[in-house]
């Protein structure tokens, strides 16, 4: 799914994670002390889950609290700042992995024979395809998006043409999707031909075919906080959003509109809905398909190309001073800040307006860019960079303010990171222009001011309709008393998806437990028949009592010596027991052998066997090893009258 955004809506209050709280205690107070432990895992780890539903949230982790034995969001806290490993049980309890590959069959049919078709007719030429699974998992749907699209325009041209990108927030399941194997259960709902075409077999193990493995690029990100990936032609997100709260999904959903292209759709869970309509229309409510609206689209950003001759376009062996004092200075004279950053995240040039707005001086140079304060403040430019680098192309972000500490004042920036590479395409490093927009941020607050000045006016000529106005308030109230009932059963319905999830997260468990359980009982089975028919090998009688003088094990040589089958003596205590050999005579070597733990006899006594002949027998004890008190007793006949 796939973690920092501002608190939202808190949702459900969560249940008193103790049944021994003080009656007297308030939901609120216990409400409050999840908020705080949630703040602190933000800032702690910066997973940030306070736009997640608080009821199933609250379950998750009072689940987590009570493996371990913990009775209050408090102390669970203070575990979490003693032992920095929870944080791991923890999330791992909380991100519910539940996944399969081409889950909801319905749904991905339809995907395969409506809205692929529709996605592969309207790409130009060789335009690249662009699909982001968001909420990945342990990477079985970006792998199904492979197969689905390989399948539909042949598995080369897919090479060529589609890139998929696939993210979630949970490490250990993107390690699992990155290496592309699964066992056997993981593919039992994949066809058979499907299977042997994209799956190589090792073992017990099937590996997802490298070539096509490559075009799936995964990444950790957060769909609450980090910025989206963009220009995309098909976005899924299945069941994720469920676990957020309304407000959380709104924004989400904003991201979501920025990342799609213009028609790009968008692919959601069985039980998911979206908050808002203006944006997306529907394509098929049933399988959940979306289809971004034309007014709300942004035509995709021209790829960025060197300019061959360039400063930037080509790398020159030679020393040449002039050239580099030139081109030194063209940068320095730039009317703006702008920042030269090489490949390895150095510092290695900065306009002259750079030095003078934020305080970069020579020493300065040299220095990697991440350890400046300018790389966070007034905005976080790293990830930015790291964005544009690896995509290859321009990234602007409008109106980002900066303070000033001194004076209070505000000044306003349009920041554009672009990548610089060679000609032949070689990444060099990055360029950072800081374009000062503070004239046009502040017309565009006394734009804001005299429409609002406008509007006033406006709602001032209004009074003369407010007869009207109360009969279409009425109306209105009446329409939000339905979508508040609307989005009461949706919530109640995500709310039963999730609880199905953790059911079938439950259940998975269960399942291999048992399996576990099924191999070491026939490990056990086929212990105990081996140690039979080793007792039954062996020519003597042979008798184990257990510490309590019980009779475990009676073999065959015992049975046709004595006439006493192995299930009427098992758990008859031996020195109870009447048959042609007087135990009472050999008690004596039994409990030595049993108090000392050492190998005791032999031992001559007279006995008579299960015909009535008599004979002696010679009797040996042994302390039996791994059991405290138990004794081994070899009874051999010596002499036959």
């Amino acid at each position: 799914m796939t973690d920092d955004q501002e608190p939202t809506n808190q949702g459900p209050r969560a249940e008193s994670p103790i049944d021994g709280q003080a009656d007297g205690q308030a939901d609120g107070q216990l409400d409050g002390q999840l908020e705080e432990l949630l703040v602190f895992i933000r800032d702690a780890r910066g997973f940030d889950f306070t736009g997640y539903k608080r009821s199933s949230l609250a379950r998750r982790i009072q689940k987590r609290m009570t493996d371990i034995g913990v009775e209050s969001w408090t102390d669970y806290r203070d575990r979490l700042e003693t032992d920095a490993e929870e944080f791991s049980y923890l999330f791992n309890t909380i991100l519910i992995n539940v996944t399969s590959f081409f889950r909801d069959a319905e749904a991905w049919t339809y995907l395969q024979e409506e809205i692929i078709p529709k996605i592969l007719a309207t790409a130009e030429g060789e335009e690249e395809i662009r699909i982001w699974s968001a909420g990945c998992s342990s990477g079985e749907e970006p792998y199904s998006l492979a197969i689905a699209f390989a399948e539909a325009m042949g598995l080369q041209e897919c090479l060529d043409r589609v890139k998929i990108y696939a993210t979630d927030v949970d490490q250990e399941a993107l390690l699992q999707a990155r290496a592309g194997v699964y066992g056997t259960r993981a593919l039992k709902n994949l066809p058979e031909e499907l299977r042997d075409r994209y799956f190589e077999q090792n073992g017990t193990s099937y590996g997802f075919r490298s070539d096509l493995r490559r075009r799936v690029i995964f990444g950790r990100h957060d769909i609450t906080r980090d910025a989206p990936i963009s220009r995309l032609d098909l976005l899924v997100c299945r069941n994720t959003l469920m676990y957020f709260n309304v407000e959380a999904q709104r924004e989400i959903m904003d991201r979501f509109n920025f990342a799609l292209g213009e028609g790009g759709f968008l692919f959601l869970g069985k039980a998911e809905m979206l908050t808002s309509s203006d944006r997306f229309g529907v394509v098929n409510m049933r399988q959940r398909i979306f289809r971004r609206n034309s007014r709300h689209a942004l035509g995709r950003a021209p790829a960025v190309r060197p300019r061959p001759g360039s400063a930037y376009g080509e790398v020159t062996t030679g020393a040449n001073g002039r050239k580099r004092q030139l081109r030194d200075s063209l940068i320095d004279v730039a009317p703006y800040a702008v920042l030269g950053i090489d490949y390895d995240g150095i510092l290695v040039s900065a306009s002259s307006a750079a030095r003078t707005q934020f305080g970069i001086g020579v020493q300065d140079i040299g220095r990697p860019f991440r350890d400046l304060e300018l790389s966070y403040r007034p905005v976080e430019v790293r990830s930015v960079i790291e964005q544009a680098t690896n995509e290859r192309r321009t990234i602007r972000l409008t109106g980002v303010e900066r303070r000033s500490a001194d004076t209070s004042e505000s000044q306003f920036y349009d920041v554009v990171v672009q990548p610089l590479t060679t000609a032949s395409g070689q990444l060099l490093g990055a360029s950072i222009a800081f374009v000062d927009c503070s004239a046009q941020v502040l017309l565009e607050q006394e734009v804001k001011r005299v429409r609002e000045d406008l509007e006033t006016a406006y709602e001032e000529l209004q009074s003369t309709n407010e007869e009207l106005e109360t009969t279409n308030e009425e109306l209105q109230s009446g329409m939000e008393e339905l979508e508040t009932t609307n989005e009461e059963l949706q919530s109640t319905n995500e709310e039963l998806e999730t609880t199905n999830e953790e059911l079938q997260s439950g259940n998975e468990e269960l399942e291999t437990m048992n399996d576990e359980l099924r191999i070491r009982s026939g490990e056990l089975d086929e212990t105990h028949t081996f140690l039979q028919s080793v007792l039954s090998s062996v020519g003597l009688a042979i008798v184990v009592l257990d510490d309590r003088l019980t009779v475990r094990s009676w073999n065959a040589a015992a049975e046709d010596m004595w006439g006493l089958r192995a299930d009427e003596v098992r758990d008859e205590v031996f020195f109870g027991l009447d048959f042609g050999l007087p135990v009472a005579e050999i008690r004596g070597i039994v409990d030595r052998a049993r108090t000392d733990d050492v190998r005791t006899g032999p031992v001559e006594v007279p006995a008579i066997d299960r015909k009535g002949r008599a004979l002696g027998c010679q009797i040996t004890c042994s302390p039996l090893v791994g059991e405290s008190g138990g004794v081994v007793i070899i009874m051999e006949p010596i002499d036959r009258p």
